[in-house]
């Protein structure tokens, strides 16, 4: 049930944290898991039976039903139905076993280390520990001993250096991305492997910071069925890319036991090497996640617990135990109701016509209304940017103080500001002349499409309010809201006007990383490009500092080039954040499970939905009602 907590959240993470695990020190070992109870009877007692007095449903393989005690009911994160179980994949819609974003999901596949975004610290899963040596060429990394594949067969220092060989010799999304810093992963021995950095003409690292992200990030897979993959597909790199893979072979708690276009389910490995590591088997024995048609519909299924975690945004959360008197939790009990560490944000394509101007940008940013979007789309779920001024930075405290306000106050727009919008494009020449409402460059109305998803309500009622302010500074804004997939392909293909999308919020190459996805030339020119800059901006200047961040260790110039890359984005406007939100959103009902990870419980576990970095460690305080 609720636990109240009287004082408002102060989130100190990411910035200075990160910087001085770093660089303060060459070796930084993950601290063990002390918090993680050691319920292995609790958890045997409850999976001896699948059917309780409360719950005759039986378990049945084939239409993917199981027992409501032992299952976990997540929405709000697949969209669709499963295209693979490929982590080479550039669209595996799969988001429950394959989903490699800043805190990677540690459900069927598993990383080397975990990130925790309340601490800055990476904690050890498949690796031990870490160190760098002096200069920072080579990262050192020591294999779990106890690390094993679902084939109980170990993992070893062999199947890390092979998973990146595969993703830099076919060119997957993030070899095509970490190949620009990692040269190569040398397996030393059984357990032991080294990451060489990738250096430069002056024989200096080109980025520790992205060697680092790595870790938590890109999942681990087996040598020896990676080259049954590749011997199947005639090492063909497209073929293995779009391999399904539904022979996988993973090292995580779960695997694959259901899926459809109305749900997927995975099923708890019973011999997961990881009760060495965390004491005990996760709780629930099935994790089930529905895939709704849109919120609407998984917000009814939370509120009447069928949905036990709920990662949707939720419009005025807290009238669900307040007024309705549900048995509803959120991380935090009061406004936001979690840690705002991301900027869904606006990006635009940069070589569409019109939009290749930066006075066309500007005006939409300047004129749409943001506390509108923050008070009716977020309900209040979300700081004014009144409060926390627009920069490349999270509203967070750590990441706030790598950057100077002061300098950016000639640049900065808190919105709805037509007059100023409409003088803008006046003084560009962007005009209407012939008088049909809508302004024109080179007699071409500016008439342009802005989408994101269908069903994801706030961003589609956010975008709403953006067409809106379009219209009233003579632009034509259409939304567009397709399927989830169709989407996919939009954004990373670069096949769309305007589109919505997270960029990076927390993690351990955070800010820089944010700064990379709204600005890096490295990503303009990508073929299928998940990582940032969607639009194709490209700015030599930006990138000239973008490369100096990850080598500098004195906190003042880093703030300086924080603010410089801030100013040029300000006045440049490649994209334009329509609000500060949570990076998952995370709401519980506890009428099924309870022990859920909340603000200052004592247990350091992050709100990552039970499933993200070390978020994961939830999954084993959980205990059944019944």
């Amino acid at each position: 049930m609720r636990k109240r907590h009287n004082k408002m959240i102060t989130f100190l993470t990411v910035g200075t944290v990160i910087l001085s695990m770093l660089w303060g020190c060459q070796k930084a070992e993950p601290e063990p898991n002390k918090n993680v109870e050691k319920n292995t009877e609790a958890v045997e007692e409850t999976t001896k039976e699948s059917v309780t007095e409360n719950n005759t449903e039986k378990t049945d393989g084939q239409s993917g039903s199981t027992p409501r005690n032992e299952t976990l009911y997540f929405n709000g994160q697949q969209w669709g139905t499963i295209n693979d179980w490929n982590p080479l994949s550039s669209n595996s819609n799969n988001a429950m076993a394959v989903s490699q974003n800043d805190n990677s999901r540690e459900l069927v596949y598993e990383t080397l280390f975990m990130y925790n975004m309340l601490d800055g610290k990476i904690y050890g899963l498949l690796g031990n520990n870490y160190e760098w040596n002096q200069d920072q060429t080579n990262l050192t990394i020591t294999i779990n001993p106890d690390a094993k594949w679902n084939d109980e067969t170990a993992v070893t220092a062999d199947d890390v250096a092979y998973t990146f060989a595969c993703h830099k010799k076919y060119a997957s999304a993030q070899g095509s991305d970490y190949a620009n810093y990692i040269d190569s992963v040398e397996a030393v021995d059984d357990h032991t492997v080294v990451f060489h950095s990738k250096l430069d003409k002056k024989g200096l690292p080109v980025n520790p910071l992205k060697v680092m992200e790595y870790i938590p990030k890109i999942y681990v897979l087996q040598e020896a069925y990676l080259k049954k993959v590749e011997e199947r597909n005639g090492n063909d790199g497209d073929k293995i890319k779009q391999d399904r893979m539904e022979d996988f072979v993973s090292s995580g708690p779960y695997t694959s036991y259901y899926n459809d276009d109305q749900k997927v389910v995975l099923v708890r490995y019973e011999k997961y090497w990881g009760t060495a590591l965390w004491g005990s088997l996760p709780a629930p024995k099935y994790i089930t996640h529905v895939i709704y048609e849109n919120n609407a519909a998984g917000d009814t299924g939370f509120k009447t617990g069928e949905v036990d975690v709920s990662q949707q945004f939720i419009t005025n959360v807290q009238k669900l135990w307040e007024e309705d008197g549900l048995p509803i939790s959120t991380y935090v009990d009061e406004a936001p109701y979690g840690v705002c560490a991301t900027m869904p944000t606006a990006y635009f394509n940069v070589e569409v016509k019109g939009l290749d101007r930066k006075e066309v940008r500007k005006a939409i940013a300047m004129a749409v209304d943001y506390d509108q979007i923050i008070a009716s789309a977020m309900s209040n779920q979300s700081p004014s940017f009144k409060d926390v001024p627009r920069s490349i930075m999270n509203p967070t405290v750590g990441e706030q103080t790598l950057v100077n306000q002061e300098e950016l106050k000639d640049v900065q727009f808190t919105g709805n500001d037509i007059a100023g919008a409409n003088a803008l494009l006046d003084k560009a020449g962007i005009v209407d002349t012939d008088g049909d409402g809508i302004r024109e460059i080179d007699g071409k109305n500016l008439s342009f499409k802005a989408e994101c998803p269908d069903g994801w309500t706030d961003w589609n009622a956010s975008l709403e309010i953006v067409a809106a302010a379009g219209k009233q500074i003579g632009i034509e804004l259409e939304t567009y809201f397709p399927d989830a997939n169709t989407f996919y392909d939009d954004m990373t293909t670069r096949k769309f006007d305007i589109c919505m999308w997270n960029p990076p919020a927390a993690s351990v190459a955070n800010p820089w990383g944010r700064a990379m996805a709204f600005l890096s030339t490295d990503y303009a020119n990508l073929k299928v490009n998940w990582s940032g800059n969607f639009g194709g901006y490209v700015n030599p200047q930006v990138n000239d500092i973008l490369n100096k961040i990850p080598l500098e260790t004195d906190k003042d110039i880093l703030k300086d080039y924080y603010t410089q890359l801030s100013k040029i984005y300000l006045e440049e406007v490649p994209s334009f954040s329509l609000m500060y939100r949570p990076m998952l959103f995370h709401a519980v009902n506890e009428s099924v499970w309870t022990g859920f990870p909340q603000l200052e419980d004592g247990k350091n576990i992050p709100p990552t939905d039970c499933t993200d970095g070390y978020g994961v460690a939830a999954l084993y305080h959980l205990k059944n009602v019944n």
